[in-house]
């Protein structure tokens, strides 16, 4: 993790490094199979906590917030206008989620206890996965415990070492990982550049048994969405399944929020698999696959992850049941948080801030260029009563890091101007302060 340093300085964060394990317990002779710091990507890490020790900064992950991380919340017992959680329509916190959920406590207790394959069902999941089904237009529904692990097991299971996997270079990591436990041959292509995905398909498939093209509807780190049309079009043309995550895009595209392919006005029916999860507007946790009967069937019965993991908590499943109920009776909601998002951008592009691609819908980023720069900025920003998320390297390319504003139905014009306000102030006081060398 070059983070901004100089050669100079990255050598001085390494032997700061040294001096500071010299005290530790005793470790492995380096090289051994038994040393930690051999481990993939440890020198970046340790790297990173070094520069962070050097310049008396605190880390901007793991912020402990003191209850509800709703569009207002307290962090480290201060209140601050909160962006950085994926409360998009306000529901977490809800009085009738709460309910909902407490009332299957009461009747199913906290915990399924194992897999529905041998332990039995809930109506509470057949009801969930019913419900799933008919908001993106697909005949079944599976719900897991985890959305990572949703696309990890689901991806990981339906394709083998003979197949394809044509994804776009942003995809999650949970597809990578699928894709990686699949043994399939994986190609990447340019973030939302169709031609390019068209290139290395038509170069690419003739030698696979099984394709699958595998998009976001709704990227988390840009803020933007494929051509939903040209990518059935693609995967049709070749004989492929098309997936599309929709993590982020459930309540927050189109009016009423039923995702990318209402926002686009595309027939769902295009797409073979539609992935979301329950964490995000659904306020509970796990994720899901909506499909055709027969593959959702198959899946029920084979994938690891759902043969061979516990069912989705009673509590979780009622939760995220009540939050798709109230997003079907109240698509105003969708609309506070499109226009909070639009304006939330708008006010930061006015100012001068790149926001990359970001369409304004409920993910705003801000690129701000070196790590150690982004970090010192949303320490600066938290300190104005502003939280929002910090993504540097590895995670992006180094003068790629940023910051990531994650809007909600539930914030007002207020805290719109205020942001981009102390934004401004944040970068302004850093930019005075920060020394040449970084």
């Amino acid at each position: 993790m070059s983070g901004g340093l100089s050669a100079a300085a990255r050598m001085a964060l390494l032997a700061r490094l040294s001096k500071r394990r010299g005290g530790d317990a005793p470790r492995p002779e380096a090289g051994s199979a038994r040393d930690f710091s051999t481990l993939p990507g440890m020198r970046d890490f340790s790297l990173l906590q070094a520069a962070l020790d050097q310049l008396e900064m605190q880390s901007p992950l793991f912020q402990k917030h003191d209850g509800l991380a709703a569009a207002h919340s307290r962090i480290g017992g201060r209140p601050v206008i909160n962006f950085a959680s994926y409360n998009y329509l306000g529901l977490n916190g809800d009085r009738r989620v709460q309910e909902a959920a407490k009332a299957a406590v009461d009747r199913y207790g906290v915990s399924p206890s194992a897999s529905r394959i041998t332990s039995g069902e809930r109506d509470l999941h057949g009801r969930l996965e019913t419900a799933l089904a008919e908001w993106h237009g697909a005949e079944a529904a599976l719900t897991f415990v985890s959305g990572h692990a949703t696309n990890v097991t689901v991806i990981g299971h339906l394709m083998g070492p003979r197949d394809l996997i044509l994804h776009d270079a942003a995809i999650h990591n949970s597809c990578t990982e699928g894709a990686r436990l699949s043994g399939a041959r994986r190609l990447p292509f340019a973030h939302n550049d169709m031609a390019a995905a068209e290139r290395e398909m038509a170069s690419a498939r003739r030698g696979a048994q099984r394709a699958l093209l595998l998009v976001e509807g709704h990227y988390s780190m840009d803020g933007d969405s494929p051509d939903l049309a040209r990518c059935v079009e693609l995967a049709h043309r070749h004989d492929a399944w098309l997936m599309v995550d929709e993590a982020h895009s459930l309540g927050v595209l189109g009016p009423t929020g039923r995702g990318v392919a209402e926002a686009q006005g595309v027939d769902p029916t295009g797409v073979d698999l539609w992935m979301g999860t329950l964490s995000k507007t659904l306020s509970a946790c796990g994720g899901y696959i909506a499909a055709r009967a027969e593959v959702i069937d198959w899946l029920r019965h084979t994938a690891p992850g759902s043969v061979y993991s516990v069912a989705l908590a009673p509590p979780l499943a009622a939760a995220a049941l009540a939050s798709l109920d109230i997003l079907r009776a109240e698509p105003e909601r969708v609309a506070r948080l499109q226009r909070n998002g639009r304006g939330l951008r708008d006010r930061l592009r006015a100012r001068g801030f790149d926001t990359g691609g970001s369409q304004g819908s409920a993910i705003v980023p801000v690129i701000l260029g070196s790590s150690i720069r982004t970090v010192k900025v949303a320490g600066a920003l938290l300190e104005r009563g502003v939280a929002a998320q910090v993504v540097i390297f590895p995670a992006v390319p180094e003068q790629s890091a940023r910051l990531r504003f994650f809007v909600s139905s539930e914030h007002d014009e207020d805290d719109l101007d205020r942001v981009a306000e102390r934004l401004a102030e944040s970068v302004a006081a850093v930019g005075r302060t920060e020394s040449p060398a970084f």
